[in-house]
């Protein structure tokens, strides 16, 4: 069966739909049923606590301190972020006829803003679902005019964008914020951390599969080469590290910096703080606040939700304003301090609140795998192998505990030094040691979900649990599946975590499909 909708219907559809939220966020069944009897009373941590701060972070292996972050009268004169009504974003070959020119005709809300808007928040549910709102909410605008309709549609046709079952492209929402004018929204939490399974049904939280690198490649060949430059110095830059792009970077053209990007997968991601020549693979969220440190290297604490609050607004964009010894790499015009906080944005500590008790309360999908015979097996070579010590059962297939990168000695006052473990796992010490990410460590990262995750090491060097497992990634001549290395590589070893490698073939096997049952 299929529907027509004309399109002076859209507007008319999108104006209840507004509503709706602006009154009160709807919620599935289960949502409702949390805390329905009763108000919740949230206790709301205070974000930009200095106390909280101090001790936020652990020290930076190349310069041996910690980042030093903005005071809280800096922190709180930005500006509350409005979150503004949005709408879905479609495959050009999936748009229904007349969506897009109908958004032209829906005024803008703002569903939560500093003072005129405020969602329904009494329940736990009520605040869980206003925590979605600011998961789904964009950071960065771009106006869709017919130019920038065509390039994007064009970049959804070539490059390996996945599509839900609909149609719809979810790493992104449509925006108007003056009527009239519709606005791609980009650079939200769910950009990056949103799959689109085979089936075309999404999991939310997830580790992403976004091709953002290679959009943001594409991005870079039509910008000035001056702009992409000192772009890629505020991203991944600091007068400590010596990078391979960075200490080449002033005669690079835009082709040859986005040359870097395109070579990062979908998955994997050339994220602030680290580089195109150390990616990192997307971190799953679902269940993150059960971590005790966040970051592949452990850079940061996780106390408790204030501490989440604090990881999340550091990532929105507060951690370029910290001072990495001496370095800031958002500094103002004159490159000599911090731009005036009053031109800068922020979520509001119940914005953030939201947000976390959201991630608090994900939850994986129905795992297909079943335990079988094989997936038996698999369970007893588990324990026979006494995988458990780093990925016990108990904590989440983890230990919550941080492993030396190879190049690194621990001093012997580390602030964490009761949680690295002798043990080393010997993986590719880039991350660690040269980025502004960079801990000289590596959390031990849960098994949880690796059935619908892709790109293993942390920085997605192997496309599935079969290539992690094949001995053969140790050899010179190996031509690894995900993320190939740093531009130019052909084949290099994918060294490290050497356990589970003498198995045979069919102990492999079962290892994997147990795995996958988690």
């Amino acid at each position: 069966m299929s529907v027509f909708v004309s399109s002076d219907a859209w507007p008319r559809r999108f104006a209840r739909t507004a509503a709706v939220v602006v009154a009160g966020l709807v919620l599935s069944p289960g949502e409702a049923a949390l805390h329905s009897a009763e108000t919740f009373r949230p206790q709301i941590p205070r974000v930009w606590d200095a106390e909280a701060l101090r001790d936020l972070e652990l020290p930076l292996a190349a310069s041996g301190v910690p980042p030093e972050h903005v005071s809280p009268e800096y922190y709180y004169a930005q500006k509350v972020r409005p979150i503004y009504a949005s709408y879905p974003v479609y495959h050009p070959d999936r748009e229904p006829a007349g969506y897009f020119e109908g958004l032209k005709s829906v005024e803008p809300v703002v569903l939560w803003g500093e003072q005129e808007a405020r969602p329904k928040l009494e329940s736990e549910a009520d605040w869980v679902r206003a925590g979605e709102l600011v998961f789904d909410s964009p950071l960065g605008f771009q106006e869709m005019t017919p130019a920038a309709r065509e390039s994007r549609a064009t970049e959804m046709r070539t490059l390996p964008y996945r599509v839900t079952a609909n149609g719809e492209v979810p790493f992104y929402r449509y925006v108007v914020r003056e009527k009239g004018k519709i606005e791609l929204g980009t650079l939200s939490c769910a950009e990056c951390h949103t799959r689109v399974m085979p089936d075309g049904n999404i999991i939310k939280g997830a580790q992403g599969n976004l091709p953002f690198d290679r959009q943001f490649a594409c991005a870079i060949r039509t910008a000035p080469a001056a702009e992409m430059r000192s772009l890629q110095r505020l991203l991944f830059a600091a007068p400590w590290l010596n990078q391979p792009i960075i200490s080449v970077v002033d005669s690079l053209s835009s082709d040859q910096i986005a040359a870097f990007h395109d070579s990062i997968p979908p998955g994997v991601l050339a994220r602030h703080g680290s580089g195109a020549y150390s990616p990192v693979q997307i971190p799953d969220l679902i269940g993150v606040t059960e971590r005790r440190y966040l970051d592949h290297t452990g850079l940061q604490r996780n106390r408790g939700l204030g501490d989440l609050m604090r990881y999340a607004a550091l990532n929105q964009g507060a951690d370029l304003l910290s001072t990495f010894s001496g370095f800031i790499p958002d500094s103002d015009d004159a490159g000599k301090g911090r731009p005036d906080p009053k031109t800068r944005f922020r979520y509001s500590d119940e914005q953030l609140y939201a947000l976390v008790l959201y991630l608090k309360n994900l939850r994986p999908p129905p795992n297909p795998n079943p335990l079988t015979e094989l997936a038996q097996r698999g369970k007893a070579i588990f324990q026979e192998q006494e995988c458990s010590r780093c990925h016990d059962p108990k904590q989440g297939y983890t230990n919550n505990k941080l492993a030396v990168a190879p190049g690194y000695t621990v001093p012997e006052r580390h602030p964490a030094r009761a949680d690295i473990m002798k043990r080393q796992v010997e993986t590719d010490s880039a991350l660690a040691l040269q980025t502004r990410r960079g801990t000289g460590l590596y959390k031990v990262p849960s098994l949880r979900g690796v059935w619908y995750r892709g790109f293993f090491e942390h920085n997605g060097s192997c496309a599935t649990l079969e290539d992690w497992f094949d001995p053969r990634r140790l050899d010179d001549n190996y031509v690894p599946t995900g993320w190939k290395g740093p531009l130019g590589t052909t084949t290099r070893p994918v060294k490290g975590h050497e356990f589970g490698l003498d198995l045979d073939a069919t102990e492999r096997a079962a290892l994997i499909a147990f795995l996958r049952t988690l």
